[in-house]
């Protein structure tokens, strides 16, 4: 039995301990937000926050979430107005919008650690995050935007 905290409620899991965390946040939950995109946690769709770091949901098996605090996209802020969710609309960042909660749940992560982060700080902690449709001069603004407060 794994029991964790996802989006701030007590969770109990009792399935296969090598699940990947992915499929029991989307599967088991129904926290579609967090979205599958490689499987091999390379281009960063999957991010959600585990004990406030940014990781790659479909490489961290269920066993290694026991007693640990997991945040997904529809966790960031009830109301969607997280400072970086609130960027990302006023930018308009998204063209797809596949990659969007991953790249907003690594910003968000960034941002928690390094409140007033350089160009280089941003490019560098966002790097593993794959957009296809190449928004990375909107994604970047949207952080500085988010870091001011704006």
């Amino acid at each position: 039995m794994v029991t964790l905290r996802v989006n701030g409620q007590e969770r109990s899991f009792d399935g296969d301990p090598a699940m990947p965390l992915l499929w029991y946040l989307r599967d088991e939950l129904g926290l579609t937000g967090t979205k599958f995109g490689c499987g091999v946690a390379l281009c960063g769709a999957c991010t959600v926050h585990l004990d406030g770091e940014a990781v790659r949901a479909c490489g961290v098996l269920m066993s290694d979430v026991a007693g640990k605090k997991v945040a997904t996209i529809e966790g960031l802020d009830a109301n969607g107005n997280h400072p970086v969710q609130k960027a990302w609309r006023t930018l308009n960042v998204p063209q797809c919008g596949y990659c969007q909660a991953g790249q907003i749940m690594q910003a968000a992560a960034l941002l928690a650690t390094k409140p007033s982060p350089s160009d280089a700080q941003i490019t560098d902690a966002m790097t593993g995050n794959i957009c296809r449709c190449g928004c990375y001069q909107r994604i970047l603004a949207a952080v500085k935007l988010a870091s001011t407060g704006a």
